[in-house]
């Protein structure tokens, strides 16, 4: 029996635009070929190119004298052809049979022009345009000079459609990731409000309980009370009943009885008892048990309070459009991050509550700093840090768990820290400042006194919160000797002290610059600074005599200080026990009990009666040169010094406790010349007087 043969046929689908750039198109200028200027033509390496591709390349400089070019697509050597050069190369007689079979099966494909049903339509990328070659003659389009891409018009709505898909799938995921976020949003809001609508019941429960509790604690009151009035008015009425119980028993013997004297001597009794019963007549407790509560709390108010007791409190923060900046950031000072909150039509948020969080982190290591969060409670929230280090930092602050616009944050903290301003240059006019030595701020009135020596004068200012204009004149008050060097005013008082190293006096003046009195003594050589402390004793600084006096406010000497450098490593120094003496003292000034603080070439720091050294402070730099100028404590605990040490002239802010350097103050922009003396604001600022420059300079030092 003979089988006939099965012959499987197996069809394949070919995509045509997939086909056309594979095989009919162009592999230079990606055109499809054509029967014009993109004819096929066939190279001896078997390759196709389009006419005009091949035109192109045989024209370009040495070709033709070469008689040679590489081919585009695989680098073998071509021989131009005998004759015409590029149009006696072939046609690729396998390219046009499936350009004609194309041709036939898809027509409709390929877009063609309506004025030339033959000519395909193409495209050019730089132009965005659709055009016919026949309609425009392409010189706007040259591709020669590379200054222009042109494609197929096919070719460019595929890549348009694949493009078009892309941005399509794009949207569909971020619809979906915005999907995902809301219904996250829906949930946490479903998880939120059951949460707090459990908080509601249990506080108005746990209020129910001890109204409950405590309308059970008065009745139990109520009732105390009632009991015991009612076992005092039930003892008495027992008495009564006693009482009554032994009369009716008496009324019944006496019928019986005839006797005259016990009859007589019954009615004495009886009378007595008369007397007794009186006292039975009127209850012994009385019946008043009333419930008060106080004036200001009626039930009218209560209910009041109740009615405003609690509120549940909801946000329209949008923290896509919050924002965070922050001005500048300066290592080791407390630096603010200030977060502006906006509702989703981007208005500004008036109130506060929002749950804000931040994080800060040292870039190059990733170390993680501590921030505290404010509220303003207007709708902007201040973040705090201290930068430990010099550096960039990443700030990240999120509202509801979501970051705010601007996240990151990046900044840097500069080592640096210039002047919040300056004030004065040299000259004799009311701003200016010749030589100045010394500064104080009263604790009255806040008013800063500099002492302006090369124009004899004391020039009085005062603080303003602008950081432009921080300081306004006031007055000056002349007159004053330029051998004035030392000054400090008296607490409580507002008088001036000053010391003249020439007249070796210590005078007290007023605010008009009259002169209170003064004093001096025959050991002071050249007081060149002093202090009061809390007792109003004042502590000269005498260089002359290198020497420490304390003198009674009444300007009798009561103690001296002296010390040698073997002395002060033995710690062992008493007051006035001894001869030697300090460097060149450059400030002296006084603790927060009263401790007398010196500096020369280090800090030491002694007890009030100066019997005892308690410490010394030596930084890591102590050269020969190096000195110390003025010297402030302030209320944080902090000891602030100027230094000048091998010609650089910076301030030092120490622990005063433990004697450990926080950080420096030495700023590019506006360095320190010569720092004379210095003073602490309330809100944290140093202002330090140049004497180089002439000027006073405010700085931010926490």
């Amino acid at each position: 029996m003979m089988t006939t043969p099965s012959t499987l046929v197996e069809t394949v689908s070919i995509d045509y635009e997939d086909f056309t750039e594979g095989f009919l198109t162009c592999g230079t200028c990606l055109n499809t070929y054509d029967s014009g200027q993109h004819a096929p033509k066939l190279l001896t390496c078997s390759h196709t190119l389009c006419k005009l591709c091949l035109e192109s390349i045989c024209n370009q400089p040495g070709v033709p004298e070469n008689g040679a070019f590489r081919c585009p697509i695989c680098r073998e050597l071509i021989h131009l052809p005998q004759g015409e050069g590029s149009i006696n190369f072939p046609p690729s007689f396998m390219v046009n049979q499936l350009l004609d079979l194309v041709s036939r099966q898809r027509r409709d494909v390929i877009p063609k022009c309506i004025r030339h049903v033959t000519q395909e339509l193409l495209f050019c990328e730089t132009c965005d345009k659709v055009f016919c070659l026949l309609c425009d003659d392409g010189s706007s389009h040259s591709t020669i000079n590379c200054k222009h891409t042109v494609i197929p018009f096919a070719v460019a709505i595929k890549r348009l459609s694949e493009i078009l898909m892309y941005k399509g799938q794009q949207c569909i995921a971020k619809y979906n990731e915005a999907h995902k976020n809301v219904t996250k949003e829906i949930l946490m809001l479903e998880q939120n409000a059951g949460e707090t609508a459990s908080i509601i019941k249990q506080t108005f429960k746990d209020m129910m309980d001890l109204v409950n509790k405590r309308c059970q604690e008065v009745l139990s009151v109520a009732n105390k009370m009632k009991e015991d009035k009612l076992n005092i008015l039930m003892n008495q009425m027992k008495l009564i009943e006693e009482g009554k119980s032994e009369i009716v028993t008496d009324c019944e013997n006496y019928e019986q009885r005839v006797e005259l004297r016990h009859i007589t001597r019954k009615i004495e009794e009886l009378h007595e008892k008369i007397d007794k019963i009186n006292v039975l007549l009127e209850p012994r407790e009385n019946c008043f048990i009333r419930y008060e509560h106080p004036v200001d709390s009626t039930l009218q108010s209560i209910q009041t309070a109740i009615c405003n007791f609690g509120t549940v409190r909801s946000s329209s923060t949008f923290p896509p459009l919050c924002e965070a900046n922050i001005d500048k950031c300066f290592a080791k000072l407390r630096s603010v991050v200030n977060i502006l909150t906006y509702d989703y039509a981007g208005s500004r948020q008036k109130y506060g509550g929002d749950p804000v969080t931040a994080e800060l982190s040292y870039l190059p290591d990733g170390t993680e700093i501590a921030v505290r969060v404010v509220d303003k409670c207007d709708g902007t929230y201040e973040a705090h840090f201290i930068a430990p280090k010099s550096g960039k930092y990443s700030f990240l602050a999120s509202i509801f768990g979501r970051p705010i616009k601007t996240y990151p944050l990046e900044f840097e903290a500069v080592s640096q820290i210039n002047p919040v301003c300056i004030y004065g240059a040299r000259g004799s006019d009311q701003h200016s400042f010749l030589q100045p030595v010394a500064i104080s701020i009263s604790e009255i009135d806040n008013q800063i006194y500099v002492l302006d020596t090369g124009n004899s004068r004391l020039k009085i200012l005062s603080q303003n919160d602008c950081n432009n204009s921080p300081f306004t004149f006031v007055s000056h008050i002349e007159g004053l000797d330029r051998a004035v060097t030392g000054m400090a005013l008296v607490p409580g008082l507002n008088t001036i002290l000053i010391s003249n190293w020439a007249s070796k006096t210590i005078s007290e003046i007023n605010e008009n610059g009259k002169v209170l009195r003064y004093f001096s003594h025959r050991e002071l050589r050249e007081p060149t600074h002093l202090c009061v402390n809390s007792k109003r004793e004042i502590i000269v600084a005498d260089n002359g005599a290198q020497t420490i006096f304390v003198f009674h406010p009444c300007g009798k000497i009561r103690r001296r200080l002296a010390l040698s450098q073997h002395e002060i490593k033995n710690s062992s120094s008493i007051l006035g026990s001894t001869k030697t003496s300090f460097g060149v003292i450059g400030a002296v000034t006084v603790g927060p009990d009263d401790e007398i603080v010196v500096a020369d070439s280090r800090i030491r720091i002694f007890t009030s009666d100066g019997s005892t050294l308690i410490r010394e402070i030596v930084t890591d730099s102590c050269l020969k040169g190096d000195s110390y100028g003025g010297l402030c404590y302030d209320k944080k605990g902090q000891l602030l010094a100027t230094k000048s040490e091998r010609g650089k002239v910076y301030v030092q802010i120490f622990d005063y406790y433990s004697g450990q350097l926080k950080f420096t103050i030495d700023s590019v922009d506006a360095k320190l010349k010569r720092a004379s003396d210095l003073a602490t604001t309330d809100d944290y600022h140093v202002i330090v007087v140049d004497l180089g420059n002439d000027c006073i300079k405010k700085y931010r030092y926490y």
